[in-house]
């Protein structure tokens, strides 16, 4: 039985230091640290001042933004981010199951 680690990549685009953004970079470094502990789990902070190339390529019209680049499918959550944490990890359909524990569940 394979033990393979999920990587969780995350990618959160912010206009700056707002209160807004401190608040979504807070509670995304909670879900990372806690929630998603048993995951290798990467926080890209992109602020879209510093990088208005990468904002326009990434087609990033409001933020914050936050983009779960892996695993599959991609999610994209816009707006006040500062919300409760599970319902944050419901919208981005995390944390992943693994292949084994899906296989487990099959008739």
């Amino acid at each position: 039985m394979s033990t393979a680690v999920v990587k969780i990549v995350l990618h959160l685009y912010v206009a700056g230091r707002t209160p807004r953004a401190e608040r979504a970079i807070a509670t995304l470094r909670h879900i990372c640290e806690r929630e998603l502990a048993n995951f290798e789990c990467d926080l890209v902070i992109v602020d879209v001042l510093a990088d208005p190339q990468l904002a326009e390529a990434r087609k990033i019209l409001a933020t914050p933004t936050l983009i779960k680049e892996q695993p599959a499918p991609s999610r994209r959550i816009i707006g006040d981010l500062g919300a409760d944490p599970a319902e944050l990890l419901a919208a981005l359909n995390l944390p992943p199951v693994s292949p084994e524990a899906q296989l487990s569940t099959l008739p």
